[in-house]
This record gives structure tokens, C-alpha cells and sequence, in this order.
């Protein structure tokens, strides 16, 4: 167990600063296995960022008061969860655009924004995943950020999605678990019954997601050709790479849509902003994702993310740094699905765990946020297997 400072009241003298100083880089240590945890409980990188820096601003101010009878970590986590209890105590439950409305048919097709609070947002891989050199223990995570799996979080009560995330994400014992709640081990042990169950009602409506595993040279190739056709907006090519039933969605809009008539429809119609834009490579929600960036609207050259905060050049993120924009520019990447291209490949519509896209039109599907944050912006999905098209989002 890490050393923990003695004190930090003494700010005026070396050993107060140099206390301080400690202090800082241990609850650094800690910030993105925090933040990953928030993640989980409260459904929104921004919030689990706000909560994670409330955390540490309550240890600054109760650190004098810590006893160490716990480790620093167990502390810190005690600290968060009663953020996030706090948070998750204004009754909202996030979800995705297919959880909340219909199919909207092309022709009926109007961006309508809902609040921010209604969605469930994506996060770069790096912001909320330590990493791991156990390959198990990494496979593991990244599901455990799908936002399937995140969407199906959100039936949970608070204190049972608590359990749940501790328990069998997180690995901690149940007397752990109930030492941070202040509970017994048979409440914790409940709990994680009830959670579970909620969740096996819930899993019929979802397919089962595989690990973010790295493509293969074939699977490589494929989804250069979905990158050159969207980047070329060839709505052809885009066809031919699209399950007849793929899905779109775009938070923070509730619109989605539905078959490759409605969406590249929507994509030379409403969506044509979306023309010319680049689609640069990076990793979110365990799952291959994108970058999305359109051309200047100033008539300067260069290209600027659908929501940033105003122009500027394109750039390659650096472990997720172009999605700090309040609403991210991410798009799931395509997945070549199960057996593509061998007969017996039947498939069901389901929403799937595959994380879908978020705000950007590109390789994605009906789990992710997808789609521009403006109104002439959109955002594609990959549909289903065993139909037409050699993918499957995420």
C-alpha cells in the first residue's frame, strides 16, 4: 500500500509543501481508475470527470481526518460513490436514442435536441481504462465500458449499480464492498442478486458483444473501404458496405434511422454537411472509434470538429485530447461480423452492445452517441449479421 503523507495544514514551511506535493501525486495515481468508475455509475465523461475532481477536493479538505484504517484507494473510492449517490439521487437515467423512441422514417426525419443529461455518452479508452498486462483483465474493462453493457446500468438503482460495477467489474470482495458502504455483506451479497437479475431481464433486448479485439490484415481492409467511402461520400460504396437493416443515431438529437434507403437518404438530404469531412483513427468505449472533422465553414483550409470550440486545424488525437469538446466527435468502427462472407450467418435486428456512433456520420451503430452536433450533420451504423454488408459496428 502506497505511503500517504502525515499532513498538509503545514503549507508555510518545506514540509507542508513537500506534504502537499505528495498528496497531489497520489490522488493522481488514482484519477482514471476513479474516473472509469464514476464513468460507469453516472453514464457521462464530463460528470465522472466533475465527479472524479470532487472526489479529490474533498480529500484535500477531510485528509487531516483520514485515519488510515483503509488504504488511501478504498478511501478515495468511499468519497466518489458518495458523489455519484449524490448525483444519481436527481432520479435521471440516461440511454440511447433507440431506447427512448421509434424508428423515424426518412420523410418524417427532423432534429429534434434533447438536454445533455438525456444521453449516454462515449469516452476515450485512455480517460477511464488503466492500464493492464494481464490480456484477461484488459478484455474485461473494455467490455465493461460498452455502452451496452452501460445502457443496461441504467435500470439499476444507485446502490445496486454501485455493488454491481464493484463487485464484478472491479473485483472487491463483498465485506469490502460493504465496509465502503457502511452496510453488511448480506445487503451487499443481496444487492448484487437483485442487480443481477435486473440485468437478465434486460439482456434479451441486447447482443452479445465481443472483445475490441485488433483487426486482422482482411478486417483492416475492410474498414479502409467504409473510411474511403464515407471521406469520399460515395453513397454507392456505402450501400454495398451497410446491412439492409443498419441503424443510425445522433445524440443529441432523438432521431434515428433505420435500412440504407433511409440513411443515406438522410445523409445527401439533411445530413450533406457531412461531405468532405476526415475521419481520423482512435480508440473509445472498448471498441475502434473515430474522430470526426468537417471542413471550415470560413472558407480557410483546414478542417474542425463537429462540436469544438471553434476553428481550427485538424490534428490526430492524442489518447482522445480532440474529444474534449463538450460533445465529443466519436464514431465506432466498423466490425467485419461473424463468419462475413460463409454461409449460416443468420442474425437477429437486437440493439446490440456494439456501441454505435455519436456525433459524426460514419461506421457505427444504434448503441453509440453518433452524429453532429449541428443540424446538417449525421452519423451511420453498420447493421446486423447476416445481412447484406461485410460489418457489424464496434
Amino acid at each position: 500500500m502506497a505511503q500517504v503523507p502525515a499532513t498538509t495544514q503545514a503549507t508555510g514551511t518545506d514540509e507542508g509543501v513537500g506534504a502537499a506535493v505528495e498528496l497531489d501525486v497520489l490522488l493522481e495515481s488514482h484519477r482514471t481508475e476513479l474516473t472509469g468508475y464514476c464513468y460507469r455509475v453516472l453514464g457521462s465523461a464530463f460528470e465522472a470527470e466533475d465527479a472524479v475532481q470532487d472526489t479529490f477536493v474533498r480529500a484535500w479538505r477531510a485528509y487531516d481526518r483520514f485515519e488510515g484504517r483503509s488504504s488511501l484507494r478504498s478511501w478515495l473510492y468511499r468519497i466518489a460513490t458518495n458523489v455519484c449517490m449524490d448525483s444519481l439521487n436527481a432520479g435521471n437515467r440516461r440511454a440511447r436514442p433507440v431506447d427512448l423512441t421509434p424508428a423515424t422514417p426518412l420523410a418524417q426525419a427532423a432534429l429534434s435536441p434533447r438536454p445533455d443529461n438525456t444521453w449516454l455518452e462515449p469516452v476515450p479508452d485512455a480517460r477511464v481504462l488503466p492500464s493492464h498486462s494481464d490480456p484477461a483483465q484488459t478484455a474485461v474493462a473494455r467490455e465493461s465500458v460498452r455502452l451496452a453493457f452501460m445502457a443496461a446500468l441504467q435500470h439499476l438503482p444507485p446502490k445496486q449499480r454501485a455493488v454491481l460495477i464493484l463487485r464484478e467489474v472491479l473485483a472487491w470482495k463483498a465485506a469490502e464492498v460493504a465496509e465502503l458502504l457502511e452496510t453488511t455483506t448480506a445487503s451487499v451479497n443481496s444487492a448484487l442478486q437483485r442487480a443481477r437479475a435486473t440485468l437478465a431481464e434486460h439482456a434479451g433486448t441486447e447482443e452479445a458483444a465481443d472483445t475490441a479485439d485488433p483487426l486482422d490484415a482482411e478486417q483492416q481492409k475492410l474498414l479502409d473501404r467504409y473510411v474511403a467511402a464515407f471521406e469520399g461520400y460515395d453513397m454507392t460504396a456505402l450501400t454495398a458496405l451497410l446491412h439492409e437493416d443498419a441503424v443510425m443515431t445522433m445524440p443529441p438529437f432523438d432521431l434515428w434511422l433505420a435500412g440504407t434507403d433511409d440513411i443515406t437518404g438522410f445523409m445527401t438530404t439533411i445530413g450533406a454537411a457531412c461531405a468532405g469531412s476526415r475521419l481520423i483513427p482512435t480508440v473509445a468505449n472498448g471498441a475502434p472509434a473515430f474522430a470526426h472533422y468537417k471542413p471550415r465553414e470560413d472558407g480557410e483550409p483546414g478542417f474542425v470538429p463537429w462540436a469544438g470550440p471553434g476553428p481550427g486545424p485538424l490534428r490526430r488525437p492524442d489518447h482522445g485530447a480532440a474529444l474534449l469538446p463538450r460533445h465529443p466527435e466519436v464514431v465506432p468502427a466498423l466490425r467485419p461480423r461473424p463468419g462475413a462472407g460463409r454461409r449460416g450467418t443468420a442474425g437477429r435486428r437486437g440493439r446490440g452492445p456494439r456501441p454505435a456512433l455519436h456525433r459524426s456520420s460514419g461506421p457505427a451503430r444504434s448503441s453509440r452517441r453518433s452524429g453532429p452536433p449541428g443540424p446538417d450533420g449525421t452519423g451511420a451504423v453498420p447493421g446486423r449479421p447476416g445481412q447484406r454488408g461485410p460489418y457489424e459496428s464496434g
